[in-house]
């Protein structure tokens, strides 16, 4: 018998460790790849997800049901009608060759308070809402945080337009098909009442080492970085034989690459030396493997960039930085850079008086108080631009996040969730 088909009074003699541990472990083993999981992005893979969690749920004794964005939202049954309620909610999609906790974890996290309250072991003073999300990771389509995007009406043209890395359909046309309402989404209209919601909140894995190296289960996050992000911007040159072409004749898009790296890493390191907050990435970068060989210079290398600070002054900097340098690179290796539109994400700073309270909550859960910045980008980021308190908790991570090794202990994941039932007990 699986966790989902079990009875509430068959459930609730599993403790809490072993009521996690299972969750998990059954959705991982529901939707694996060569390596890790994979839940696509508002594929059939994603909905199934969202069907195991809507059977455990049901066995629970709680109240659920789907939006008009067809994410499943979870309550207690007296809760569900509540003019206004504090929602806990994450994604549950997962990039390719994924971990199973980034996202998930945080989905979890708000079923475990809600099974706790059923049971009878907490009270809550507000109505609380679980909602389960599709279409948070940026690797399927490119724009992140779609679901959260699509529910509060934040979603852009350009980004319904963005199409699949792997069937290459636009993500509009993927949404229709699971019957998502793409004319409202076009629109710009908001598919719930973001006044009623009083809070959001979110758990998530930490995705770098802090808390490892502190040695510290978990922590408040004060902001989450704001990002531009361009997913394909081609460096053109000129195709020639690798031997015969002597450098000054050279329009080599590889080198021309790495020649901006070179100087945006510089940079990098001068803001950071100024005090200000900057990560950025390249992570994918190709040559046309099928017209490119080893004795030839490509004309053309296509690459992604990825910037991210808390700061939204140091984004603005950085765009009119990259623009200048390529214009530099282009005069003098005779290429050209050719940028797709772009995606923007605006930094978000987590509300403080939700931060206070996880902050105390943290205390009265047994735990030393600890506030740190989020790094990555996360739906609460999304709520907290469309008007409502957003507050996150991390839990201690080895081994990062976006990999099959991601290493969360559901003893650290629990004392995440007992700072969030601490926080939901003491909402007046």
């Amino acid at each position: 018998m699986t966790l989902a088909n079990k009875t509430p009074a068959a459930a609730s003699q599993e403790d809490d460790d072993a009521l996690a541990t299972r969750l998990f472990r059954e959705i991982a083993e529901m939707t694996p790849d060569v390596q890790g999981v994979s839940r696509p992005a508002f594929s059939n893979v994603e909905t199934k997800t969202l069907s195991y969690l809507e059977d455990f749920a049901r066995s629970q004794g709680l109240e659920v049901w789907y939006d008009d964005g067809c994410n499943a939202n979870f309550c207690l049954p007296q809760d569900r009608d509540a003019e206004s309620f504090i929602v806990i909610g994450s994604h549950v999609d997962s990039v390719p060759f994924g971990g199973n906790y980034d996202g998930l974890a945080g989905v979890i996290a708000g079923l475990m308070c809600l099974v706790r309250a059923r049971r009878g072991e907490k009270t809550f003073r507000r109505p609380v809402h679980v909602l389960a999300m599709r279409g948070e990771e940026s690797a399927w389509f490119g724009p992140c945080y779609i679901g959260s995007k699509v529910l509060t009406g934040q979603l852009t043209e350009t980004e319904a337009n963005a199409r699949h890395k792997g069937d290459g359909r636009t993500l509009a046309e993927h949404m229709a098909e699971i019957g998502l309402p793409t004319d409202r989404i076009a629109n710009r209209e908001p598919l719930i009442d973001c006044s009623r919601v009083e809070a959001y909140l979110e758990l998530h894995i930490e995705q770098g080492p802090l808390l490892i190296g502190k040695n510290i289960p978990a922590a408040v996050v004060s902001g989450i970085r704001g990002n531009f992000r361009h997913r394909a911007i081609n460096c053109i040159g000129e195709a020639g034989h690798s031997g015969a072409v002597p450098k000054a004749y050279r329009r080599d898009p590889v080198l021309a690459f790495a020649d901006l790296m070179v100087r945006l890493d510089e940079s990098w390191t001068t803001i950071l030396n100024k005090g200000a907050d900057l990560v950025l990435t390249s992570g994918m970068v190709s040559t046309d493997r099928e017209t490119n060989a080893l004795s030839r210079i490509p004309d053309r290398l296509t690459f992604s960039l990825d910037i991210r600070s808390q700061s939204p002054e140091t984004l603005d900097e950085m765009r009119s930085l990259i623009a200048t340098e390529m214009k530099q690179i282009e005069k003098d290796r005779k290429v050209r850079f050719e940028l797709d539109e772009g995606m923007y994400s605006a930094p978000a700073i987590c509300d403080p008086e939700v931060v206070d309270g996880l902050r105390s909550a943290m205390d009265r859960a047994g735990l030393e108080p600890f506030v740190m910045p989020s790094g990555g980008g996360h739906d609460a980021a999304v709520f907290s631009a469309a008007g409502v308190p957003a507050g996150m908790v991390f839990v201690r991570n080895r081994n990062g996040s976006h990999n099959p090794d991601e290493a969360m202990d559901v003893s650290d994941f629990l004392r995440a969730c007992d700072i969030f039932s601490a926080y939901l007990e003491e909402q007046a």
